[in-house]
């Protein structure tokens, strides 16, 4: 599980790390070069000549930091630093860096003297081992006391719903509730045989049946479904499983295959249990940190090129109409996850009691519903829904990691409850500013082929994907095209 997504924390680990060593190696340098110790009266005839060196060039150590740095993460590799990535004890990470130091250490130090690298002082390689040994275990300290503060106020976990009752599925569930630092939460179990009475699997509450997990999935965030299963009971499950996958909920099973639709397979692991998982979107964890990347990127320097206008815009609101500047309203995210979404306020107060009381949402693409939604929305509301100038608080939601600049876009619960069981798997994604919809008309075009729209940029996401949709929004948003 999540086996992918540790390849890429993996590399980055080890990205930082060299950083971490390079500036570990310049630190030596500084000090060897500024400060001097006298140490022959202490016995230590090697650093009897241990003083400052003023005179001494960084280009003449500089090379020997690619064999210094790359040994450095070599070490910590082959103790095992990077294998098991969530489920290490700070006791562990302490041992493979003190013995990755003493192993670096040595075989630096191999490395000068069998290259006779004179230019290099004995005090320099002195220097350099304590301040990377420090420096590394202050980065792995950080980093884990990060890890378990994020966790302790309830972020970064995958929220687990277990399928199954037997021994193995208690197995599985004392194993993730003795190790709370890999990151996850179970919400309960079901019961794939029900009449039995059983009440509890190894202390987790029984929540419901097969027939019942469409209905969990819609009233609670639920990250990965994990079935675990005897064989025997395996053609009563794949219905179920076939409902995760119209929903778009990421599905792991312990055993066999089953011949899915649009769910794709990838086999994973957890602790030495093989699993088997389906997911209904292209995952590359590398694109996937990349989007992400651009992400914050993007919305943080609109959000400082754009922060006079948005005080202008705010000023302009407030003096034109009474009432707030801002719309804030609950939606629905990745996998069902509620955020508050922020708006420019465009609309009188009261319009939304009075447009929420729909029974269906394909009334809103009436034109007397479109009618009835024009009456509401101010003047100066007009001009900013015409250029979308009221989405641009969004980018906010978009740093904070609420939402993403291209993705599905966000809905209110009450519509989704409207929803049918496969519209329901544009979930799969974080939703977005932009999307398919927004650049092929979007109020023009009906709630069916929205839905698809949404569907068919899941099925075919790529980076290029989110490029060629943020070029083109770029005259839909100029042209004010499909807006009201």
């Amino acid at each position: 599980m999540l086996k992918e997504r540790e390849a890429v924390v993996r590399v980055l680990l080890i990205f930082i790390d060299i950083l971490v060593v390079t500036l570990a190696y310049l630190l030596a340098f500084v000090l060897r070069k500024n400060v001097g110790l006298e140490l022959a009266s202490s016995g230590w005839p090697v650093f009897s000549h241990a003083t400052a060196d003023h005179s001494l060039t960084l280009s003449r150590y500089i090379g020997f930091l690619a064999v210094a740095a790359p040994l450095w993460c070599w070490m910590l590799y082959v103790n095992g630093m990077y294998l098991s990535l969530r489920t290490l004890s700070f006791l562990r990470i302490f041992w493979i860096v003190c013995k990755a130091a003493v192993m670096t250490a040595l075989g630096f130090g191999a490395f000068l003297f069998l290259f006779k690298a004179t230019a290099v002082s004995r005090f320099f390689f002195l220097l350099f081992a304590v301040t990377s040994l420090v420096l590394i275990l202050a980065e792995k300290a950080a980093a884990y006391l990060a890890m378990h503060y994020v966790r302790r106020r309830g972020r970064n976990y995958r929220r687990l719903l277990i399928v199954g009752t037997g021994r193995r599925a208690a197995e599985f569930i004392r194993r993730i509730k003795g190790h709370p630092e890999w990151g996850f939460h179970i919400l309960g179990a079901i019961d794939d045989e029900p009449g039995r009475g059983i009440k509890k699997v190894d202390g987790v509450d029984i929540v419901g049946a097969l027939d019942d997990i469409p209905k969990i999935l819609h009233s609670d965030a639920v990250d990965e479904i994990v079935f675990i299963v005897p064989r025997s009971r395996l053609s009563h499950v794949e219905g179920a499983l076939h409902d995760c996958e119209t929903e778009g909920v990421v599905t792991t099973i312990t055993v066999d295959l089953f011949d899915m639709q649009i769910a794709k397979s990838a086999v994973s692991e957890i602790d030495g249990i093989p699993l088997l998982r389906f997911h209904t979107i292209k995952i590359n964890e590398w694109q996937l940190l990349v989007k992400r990347l651009i992400d914050i990127a993007v919305s943080g320097l609109i959000i400082v090129l754009m922060g006079p206008f948005l005080v202008l815009m705010a000023f302009l609101i407030k003096l034109t109409s009474p009432g707030p500047v801002f719309f804030k309203q609950q939606r629905l995210g990745l996998h069902g996850r509620k955020f508050t979404l922020s708006k420019f306020r465009t609309m009188r107060q009261g319009a939304q009691d009075a447009l929420s009381k729909v029974n269906d949402v394909a009334e809103m693409d009436t034109p007397e519903f479109r009618a009835k939604k024009t009456q509401w929305i101010t003047p100066l509301g007009k001009i900013m829904r015409k250029f979308s100038l009221d989405e641009l608080p969004q980018f906010f939601n978009v740093l904070i990691g609420d939402m993403s600049l291209i993705g599905p876009r966000p809905t209110v619960p009450d519509e989704v409850e409207k929803y049918k069981a496969w519209q329901r798997r544009r979930f799969s994604m974080k939703p977005g500013i932009t999307c398919l919809w927004q650049v092929n008309g979007r109020n023009n075009i009906g709630f069916e082929d929205w839905m698809k729209l949404d569907l068919e940029y899941l099925d075919n996401w790529s980076l290029w994907l989110d490029i060629k949709i943020m070029i083109k929004t770029v005259p839909v948003v100029l042209f004010g095209i499909g807006a009201y």
